[in-house]
């Protein structure tokens, strides 16, 4: 593959991590304790999602960049995006296809929280597992400390913080959110957007070096995800969300970790970036196919109303 040299300031990397820390912290004033509870009291379908997409879909990616003759920083940021928790984003779409959403917010609480944990040691196990993305991985010389510190900085904390001030100001909250959720998005759109504008001649260049790996990997996640909830013979609802949880990842967080520890390695970031445009549009069409196909049980007469 051809060397991948796309352009960002450290002023960008800063603005990105602040615009995720934004995001976690907005996403968070409406979670609760009780989105904790649910797993206690009902835990197969949440503990199938966090399996998924903790164990089975990382362990899956490295064996698929193993087999796949493709350039080891590519494959670098596939094994990066598969190991990030799941993206807030699922919680809509696993609404809008009738899904079980008691059982996407769980997944998506706890997994942003582990986190701080698990993003950190998967990543490194699995590109330290596949030569190829070994040896590139000792020439960066990532710090797993550093790396861990950056997830709970942009990830952990903030939600932290969301939790409290909705637990203590559930009106403030209530206000705050709907407004900090539509301004993060905006600026994570035009973060992106600004971010494909300056690179453009090298997206385009390199298009379809990194375009079928996307679109494989998320079709797995996706296929994954699907495949496990039906094999432990979860309610359709819950198949759903266990499915949309595995295929939408946080690739705003992803991302960041590119840009403070691998800025060297455009491969990477040509993977995250695509990602979390094609796993949005991935995910829009299947949920809409569901919204018409209401699980067992659910009345079809208003979308989203089965999975309230």
């Amino acid at each position: 593959m051809p060397a991948v040299n796309l352009e960002f300031s450290p002023s960008a990397m800063i603005a990105l991590n602040a615009i995720i820390a934004l995001m976690m912290f907005g996403v968070s004033l409406e979670l609760r304790a009780d989105d904790f509870k649910r797993i206690l009291r009902t835990p197969k379908a949440p503990l199938i999602g966090l399996f998924v997409q903790f164990v089975l879909l990382p362990a899956s990616t490295c064996l698929l960049t193993t087999l796949l003759p493709i350039d080891p920083s590519l494959a670098l940021g596939m094994i990066l995006v598969a190991t990030c928790p799941s993206g807030t984003f699922s919680n809509i779409m696993t609404w809008l296809g009738r899904g079980n959403v008691a059982v996407s917010a769980s997944v998506t609480a706890v997994s942003s929280i582990t986190a701080g944990i698990f993003t950190p040691l998967n990543f490194a196990l699995y590109a330290g597992l596949n030569p190829n993305t070994r040896a590139l991985l000792t020439e960066i010389s990532v710090d797993p400390v550093e790396l861990l510190a950056m997830v709970v900085l942009v990830l952990i904390l903030p939600m932290i913080a969301g939790m409290l001030l909705g637990k203590r100001r559930p009106q403030l909250a209530q206000k705050l959110e709907k407004p900090l959720r539509n301004f993060s998005l905006l600026v994570m759109l035009a973060f992106v957007g600004g971010a494909f504008a300056k690179n453009f001649e090298q997206f385009i260049e390199h298009f379809h070096l990194f375009f079928w790996l996307v679109v494989t990997l998320n079709g797995m996640a996706l296929l994954l995800g699907y495949l496990c909830a039906r094999l432990w013979r979860l309610a359709e609802a819950d198949v759903r969300a266990v499915t949309l949880e595995t295929g939408i990842h946080n690739s705003a967080l992803g991302m960041a970790l590119i840009f403070t520890f691998f800025p060297q390695a455009g491969g990477m970031l040509l993977i995250a970036a695509f990602w979390g445009c094609w796993q949005l549009l991935a995910g829009l069409v299947l949920a809409l196919f569901w919204a018409r196909r209401p699980p067992a049980g659910q009345p079809a007469t208003v979308l989203g109303e089965g999975a309230q």
